[in-house]
């Protein structure tokens, strides 16, 4: 490997270390290394580092950005979005947007039965079509995203954190289709969209007056 493409590729995952702490406020070093698809050694040296250039802080197993680490995830973000095709990524995320309805309405239609009615989960057969929906949606977002993957491999990973959820899910872990603090099919979803929220040069405040986050 060329010094360049190395630089290249740490350049890169330092991004996705300080954008993943961004999104999820702390987290360990195996759990960033499952939401980065980056294993787990190389993710200790990449804290290690941040930590050592005060981009980072660690408290016990838990790591967090600091402000000079949101300071220089600012920076590399906006090199990456001028790397970025963004007529192709245009056109992806127009694309993406009726997926996203789709995930907003499963995710409402799992939390609650009617506008009236919490879903309290003890029927079996409403639950179950929730899951299939989600099977079906995945199957037919997988595509998309190896489309996205091709214009920016960093997020290449995205679809194994996909599969991964709805693997539990299917398995019959049900929580982890929104649970917050796992790394459930939702939660891996609006990091996701965060990501193209970044990549495009919008906020999150924006694309919700339109309608459009999750």
């Amino acid at each position: 490997m060329s010094t360049g493409t190395s630089n290249q590729e740490d350049t890169s995952q330092e991004l996705s270390l300080l954008q993943t702490l961004r999104l999820k406020g702390r987290a360990t070093p195996s759990a960033l290394a499952s939401a980065t698809g980056i294993d787990e050694s190389t993710v200790e040296r990449l804290v290690e580092d941040a930590v050592a250039a005060e981009r980072c802080t660690r408290s016990g197993q838990y790591v967090k950005v600091s402000p000079s680490g949101k300071e220089r995830l600012a920076e590399l973000a906006a090199a990456e979005r001028a790397s970025v095709d963004q007529a192709r990524l245009e056109s992806l995320y127009e694309e993406f947007d009726p997926y996203n309805n789709d995930l907003k309405a499963l995710i409402t239609d799992w939390q609650m039965k009617d506008a009236n009615t919490p879903n309290d989960h003890t029927d079996a057969d409403y639950d179950s079509e929730i899951v299939s929906r989600l099977t079906t949606l995945h199957e037919s977002f997988r595509p998309w995203l190896g489309r996205l993957a091709e214009l920016n491999q960093r997020l290449a990973h995205y679809t194994a954190r996909f599969d991964t959820a709805l693997d539990q899910v299917r398995s019959g872990d049900h929580t982890f289709i929104a649970r917050p603090i796992a790394d459930s099919y939702h939660t891996v979803w609006f990091e996701l969209h965060e990501e193209l929220i970044g990549l495009l040069g919008r906020d999150r405040a924006s694309e919700a007056a339109a309608g459009r986050a999750i």
